[in-house]
């Protein structure tokens, strides 16, 4: 699954997801870029063959665009920023909806659209969208607008691939279970019992474990490469069987 003269963004990369996808990615050859919009946590990039980095708010636009308008070309974009919020409809407020649907959706429109014109100038580009097992796939309980927002990531990712299937440009999103990340750790941490949390986590998880990051990356991999070349507008779930 070689990924040589592939140049690929990565958001969200300085951990988890992100992070590991672009060292794997890396180590198949591709140039990347792996951003994040934490400075601290891309240091530990360094030294590392086939990256480079750069501090990214993924939700402003104009920063997106300087840093493709930068770039020389990009072949796969991978759309990894998101957060999840914990709560039913009732708990929701506007200011969490409109924070969860900018960073989890608005963020990836705003990145596949300036990557697009240089992925169209090619005739070939990947486009990979971090979507849920937790929207479209599955409802889960006290997860409404980061069900709702996966959800409208599907929409998203089908809306691209229609649009663009004849023009060499392929847009799929995968769909992970519960993955065993420091965001996830964060929000275990912030429960009142943070023990029995990491049971409820693992409970819901048919294998009875959680996933590793290393475990999501193999299908980014294969979405990156040309191996994949048949494939559009899919959601890939890697979940552990929570869909089964």
């Amino acid at each position: 699954m070689r990924l040589k003269d592939k140049t690929a963004l990565v958001t969200a990369a300085g951990q988890g997801i992100g992070r590991a996808s672009a060292l794997a990615m890396a180590a198949q050859g591709a140039r990347v870029l792996a951003t994040d919009v934490n400075p601290a946590l891309l240091k530990a990039y360094e030294g590392v063959a086939n990256v480079t980095t750069a501090t990214l708010d993924v939700t402003d636009k104009a920063a997106i665009g300087r840093l493709v308008e930068a770039m020389p070309r990009v072949d796969v974009l991978f759309n990894c920023a998101g957060v999840v919020h914990n709560g039913s409809i009732l708990e929701a407020t506007d200011q969490e909806w409109e924070f969860a649907f900018n960073l989890n959706v608005r963020a990836q429109f705003w990145a596949i659209q300036a990557v697009l014109p240089n992925m169209l100038a090619a005739g070939s580009g990947s486009i990979i969208n971090m979507a849920s097992v937790c929207g479209s796939l599955k409802g889960l309980p006290n997860r409404f607008i980061y069900g709702a927002s996966k959800a409208a990531v599907v929409g998203l990712t089908k809306a691209v691939a229609a649009d663009f299937v004849r023009e060499g440009i392929r847009c799929n999103c995968i769909a992970p279970g519960t993955v065993d990340t420091p965001s996830l750790g964060d929000r275990i941490n912030s429960y009142s019992d943070p023990v029995q949390a990491r049971r409820d986590f693992v409970a819901r998880q048919p294998m009875g474990r959680l996933a590793q990051a290393e475990e999501i990356a193999p299908i980014v991999l294969y979405l990156a490469s040309d191996e994949s070349i048949f494939a559009t507008g899919q959601v890939f779930a890697v979940d552990g069987g929570m869909t089964i």
